[in-house]
């Protein structure tokens, strides 16, 4: 029995993704996923790339992510469970890369700027 291991990231979020053939089961950071990500949205995106080829019920999901929010987790567990199917065939990769699970989302947040409150908001101005 071989376990299948990717890493996925989204924002600042790294998801460490486990693929063990097995009947389903899906733990986060060692707690069951609906307890972890709490909303059906965000566990709806880490099921999409099983779903899409097919494997939801083949693979257990084990997970180790740290860093950003709820939402950016959920995407870099998408991306290391797209990436780790790719490794256990190779044959998924077409499948996965149409609707862009093996891309890895390159927007993070843009750096606070010195003499303005964020990275583009500026202090209100005054005339007089």
């Amino acid at each position: 029995m071989q376990d299948f291991i990717a890493v996925g990231r989204r924002k600042s979020a790294v998801a460490r993704v486990r693929l063990t053939p097995g009947t389903g089961k899906r733990l986060i950071n060692k707690v069951p996923m609906k307890l972890y990500l709490k909303r059906e949205t965000l566990e709806m995106v880490v099921e999409q790339p099983l779903n899409t080829v097919g494997m939801s019920d083949r693979f257990d999901v084990h997970v180790n992510v740290n860093g950003g929010g709820l939402s950016g987790q959920a995407g870099a567990i998408r991306h290391g469970i797209a990436r780790a199917l790719v490794i256990y065939e190779e044959n998924l990769k077409s499948q996965l890369k149409k609707p862009g699970y093996l891309t890895r989302d390159p927007r993070m947040v843009e750096r606070k700027k010195s003499g303005r409150p964020k990275a583009r908001k500026r202090f209100q101005f005054s005339k007089r």
